[in-house]
């Protein structure tokens, strides 16, 4: 699995196109959201671009370069080629999503941290971890879901557009308006009841078990994911 990782991790910074759309695209936007803070948290909150921050990294840094991945490597046979080694298919995958989680995780930690920095710590920083990591696991399901209806890292562009735009536009709509209004649909939406415990945890004034309560529709999506990427996952081209 490590041999894997590795080996992807130097695909990546050898992939011109990917290094742009993994990291510099995400850490240009979220340093715009950090560098404008008081202009957003006008807006919304610190707790809305906390989320924004997370959202952005999840959806273009991790969701996209992994359903990009693993497209290419089903259409070059490389995924094909893994499964005659003695490595499991967990393994095989884990191997592969590593690389691009880690640089997630990076990203988004050095965002969060410069955000602490310039306006303020965040509330609760346990609960913003755990709102992090659970806002990633979806994704990464997600991601695995997607790559088994996308034929080529072309088709990827078209593929991952829905969720890559349809979790940033949710983040911000609950970001901003907040769930005093339509707070089930809200909650419910992918990223929706990530993006209330991100605000929670940074701007506070909630109670914490409240806020755990959020955590069962993100998990929810993980499960919905896994689930769809067991019955959609191909290891070979479509013929």
């Amino acid at each position: 699995m490590l041999s894997i990782a590795f080996s992807e991790l130097i695909q990546i910074f050898r992939n011109r196109l990917v290094l742009i759309t993994s990291l510099v695209v995400p850490f240009a936007i979220c340093l715009f959201f950090v560098r404008q803070h008081e202009t957003f948290a006008a807006v919304g909150s610190l707790g809305y671009i906390a989320a924004i921050v997370m959202f952005t990294v999840a959806a273009f840094g991790l969701y996209a370069t992994a359903v990009t991945t693993l497209a290419s490597r089903r259409q070059n046979l490389f995924l094909k080629r893994l499964r005659s080694t003695a490595e499991g298919d967990v393994g095989i995958l884990t191997g592969l999503l590593l690389p691009v989680v880690v640089l997630a995780v990076v990203q988004v930690t050095a965002i969060l941290i410069a955000l602490a920095v310039v306006a303020g710590e965040p509330s609760n920083i346990l609960l913003l971890v755990v709102a992090t990591i659970a806002t990633l696991a979806m994704m990464v399901g997600l991601a695995l879901a997607t790559a088994g209806l996308t034929n080529s890292p072309e088709h990827a562009q078209v593929t991952t557009l829905p969720v890559t735009l349809g979790v940033i536009a949710v983040a911000s709509w609950v970001g901003i308006t907040g769930t005093a209004d339509l707070a089930w649909l809200k909650r419910l939406l992918p990223g929706g009841a990530a993006t209330e415990l991100t605000v929670n945890a940074w701007n506070g004034g909630v109670a914490v078990a409240d806020s755990l309560l959020l955590l069962a529709p993100t998990l929810a999506w993980v499960a919905v994911a896994v689930a769809l990427a067991t019955r959609l996952f191909r290891w070979e081209p479509r013929r």
